[in-house]
């Protein structure tokens, strides 16, 4: 890989900082929004899943707009809404207009990760993908950790809402930098084959320092009509692969979002102190980043979809010995690095084998439903838990139950099989989608 693409890997990791700049900028302020507007555990509840919601939307809606009308346009277009929701959070008078503007704010967040992650699989080498898209997958970890650091210390001497603005403001430098710097997809230039396409492709060559002309196929590879249709997702092609990797998603988040939003409280639930139960959370945190160079390291030599099924099963198991274990705190904490590494191996597999799954004219639609779909089970995790506490399930019973539900994204990931084109894989190099003459 050149240096150019390096340097799009790094701004899309960018990009995906800022979603956990976002989720995390949420999370610190609730308390003193709280305070402001008297809310309820029920209120905060609601408004805390607002972005959530967003983000779901977003990434349904804009995926197929990206394929049909290109993936840096749109990714720019999400940008833009992401920065007016959250300045628009910075006006907010009452917990329904917070609300509202956190749900705009997740409707740009969800195209931002929809393009930005088919741009970062495509832009990385067949070799590289695995590692690439783990790359761009720490990227929220490290947004979500200086997010949190920075919104301590803007709180206490601007309000709660300088943390909005301070999103706000990273993100018109992060739109500055698609401008300058992100080009469009060679996947859609070569299938949709729009206006100076052959110019284009030919600067993009030139700064990935490939030599030679660029001359496109004959004829674009995907079939005209339905590209970017969400249609196209449960046709006969696609249909099993869709559903497959929707299951994955669901399962995956669900569990993702279970072990970072409840337990601190489940590990006090089950005997431990409420600095233990910071503790353990903080572990999950810190393990994830590197699960997800861990699986990208991994997929250098060996199968992504193979390496996403260990990490998946892996998971599982881990969920049952953490929970487990909290009568030894050292052990607890030691099993919640790993089990935060491999869960967020996970998302970064599952960013990597999506795109894999579908051809160029419909790959973002693909993502963006994958992530859509995702979302809710991120949505759902923490109501039905809180759902079975309150019907008294014990913290054993519930992480051994979430184990299971993550298992079935193994099951699902065993029959899904990556797009081939003309008898080659989809993950052929992205260097490959031209031809050099």
């Amino acid at each position: 890989m050149s240096s150019y693409q390096w340097l799009i890997i790094a701004v899309t990791t960018f990009l995906n900082a800022l979603d956990g700049y976002d989720v995390l900028a949420m999370a610190f302020t609730a308390t003193s929004v709280t305070k402001e507007f008297g809310l309820s555990g029920t209120q905060l509840g609601w408004l805390l899943s607002a972005g959530l919601i967003g983000m779901a939307v977003g990434s349904l809606v804009l995926g197929p707009f990206a394929d049909r009308y290109g993936r840096r346009k749109i990714l720019i277009v999400a940008l833009a809404i992401n920065a007016l929701g959250l300045f628009l959070s910075t006006t907010a008078n009452s917990a329904f207009e917070l609300g509202l503007w956190r749900i705009v704010t997740g409707l740009g967040v969800g195209g931002i990760l929809a393009s930005a992650t088919v741009i970062t699989s495509e832009y990385a080498s067949a070799r590289r993908r695995g590692m690439a898209v783990s790359i761009f997958t720490a990227g929220y970890g490290v947004g979500a950790t200086l997010g949190g650091m920075g919104a301590t210390q803007l709180i206490p001497a601007f309000g709660w809402r300088s943390v909005f603005l301070t999103g706000g403001l990273l993100t018109l430098v992060a739109i500055a930098l698609v401008v300058a710097l992100i080009p469009e997809s060679v996947d859609y230039l070569r299938t949709r084959r729009p206006q100076n396409a052959v110019e284009k492709l030919q600067r993009i060559a030139r700064r990935m320092r490939l030599e030679g002309n660029v001359e496109l196929d004959p004829a674009p590879i995907s079939t005209g009509r339905q590209q970017g249709s969400v249609a196209t997702l449960l046709s006969p092609r696609y249909r099993t692969a869709s559903i497959l990797l929707w299951i994955s998603f669901f399962v995956i988040m669900f569990g993702f979002y279970f072990a970072n939003s409840w337990t601190p409280r489940l590990l006090v639930e089950s005997g431990m102190t409420e600095q233990q139960g910071i503790i353990g959370g903080l572990m999950l945190t810190m393990g994830g980043t590197f699960g997800s160079l861990l699986y990208g390291a991994l997929t250098t030599r060996w199968d992504e979809r193979l390496t996403l099924m260990a990490f998946t099963v892996l998971s599982a198991a881990t969920l049952v010995l953490f929970i487990t274990t909290t009568s030894v705190p050292l052990l607890a904490f030691g099993s919640g690095v790993v089990v935060g590494m491999l869960v967020n191996g996970c998302i970064a597999g599952l960013y990597t084998v999506a795109p894999m799954t579908y051809e160029p004219g419909v790959r973002t639609t693909g993502v963006g439903w994958g992530i859509g779909v995702g979302r809710a089970g991120a949505i759902l995790a923490p109501i039905t838990v809180g759902a079975l506490l309150d019907s008294g399930w014990k913290p054993p019973q519930l992480y051994i139950g979430v184990a299971v539900v993550v298992l079935l994204a193994a099951v699902a990931l065993r029959r899904l099989r990556p797009y081939r084109e003309t008898g080659s894989p989809a993950s052929e190099s992205s260097e490959s989608t031209t031809t050099t003459r």
